[in-house]
This record gives C-alpha cells, sequence and structure tokens, in this order.
C-alpha cells in the first residue's frame, strides 16, 4: 500500500480467509493464532542454576465466526468428521491493508480440520445477523 509506513499500526478489521477446498470470503472474527512451546528444566551436576530449553510447540484451535448465508462448505466439511473421514486442509488467514484488497501478511495453518460446528442462537426478540462459528484443530501456524 503506498500510504503505508512500516511502522504504522494494523488494524484489525480487514482480513480474509482462505481454506484449500472448502471456503474463501470474509469472515467477521478470528482467533486463536498463537503457539506455545513446551519449558523442559535441567541441571548438570552440582549446577546451581536451573537450566531451561525448549521441549515441543504445539498451536491452539483457531475460531472463526461469519454471518450465516446457507452456503454448506463449512457444515458439509464438518460433517466429513462426524462420518468418520478426517478431511484435513491448509489455509491462510490473511491481514488486508486499509483498502481491505491490498495484502499485508498472512499467517498459513497446515492440516486443519474442524473439532466443532456452532450456528448462533435464535432470538425473535431482536434485528441481527445469524452467525455461523467453526473450530478448527491444526498441526502447525506460520507467518507467511
Amino acid at each position: 500500500m503506498p500510504n503505508r509506513r512500516n511502522f504504522d499500526h494494523i488494524g484489525s478489521f480487514n482480513f480474509r480467509v482462505e481454506i484449500n477446498d472448502v471456503t474463501e470470503g470474509p469472515f467477521i472474527f478470528v482467533s486463536g493464532i498463537e503457539s506455545q512451546s513446551e519449558v523442559i528444566e535441567y541441571r548438570n551436576g552440582a549446577d546451581l542454576l536451573t537450566r531451561k530449553v525448549p521441549g515441543r510447540t504445539s498451536y491452539s484451535n483457531i475460531v472463526m465466526r461469519r454471518g450465516y448465508n446457507n452456503v454448506d462448505d463449512l457444515w458439509e466439511w464438518r460433517k466429513s468428521v462426524t462420518n468418520g473421514v478426517i478431511n484435513r486442509r491448509n489455509g491462510s488467514i490473511i491481514i488486508l491493508g486499509a483498502d481491505a484488497e491490498t495484502e499485508i501478511i498472512r499467517f498459513n495453518f497446515f492440516q486443519a480440520w474442524p473439532c466443532r460446528y456452532e450456528l448462533g442462537q435464535f432470538n425473535g426478540e431482536v434485528d441481527s445477523v445469524l452467525i455461523e462459528e467453526i473450530e478448527i484443530v491444526t498441526e502447525k501456524i506460520e507467518r507467511g
């Protein structure tokens, strides 16, 4: 983006999600871009200090929400898991510039499959959009 400086803050409201062979498009919420490594502690002989080294790394589940649009891509992906077929997919969460088109950075996730699907609350007393939510497990997240 021509007017964006490297030190400018990036808004959390312009992003897009792509999941290979499942869906592509706007979501209203994404969370779970997180990694954590185990901490292994040990001591060498008479060493007075406890040493710490990284162990295994794990990644959080990614939760995504979008307005329900009667497209059954997420439902069918989740249904395949409940039918015993783990249909693993790769995908990306893409952070966009202020114009909502220019890609700034992407976070790629690998070997993901849906562990939870939820269709939001029905409430005849309020005028709101029905929300579809999916939670996926992933084996790895990389900044691309």
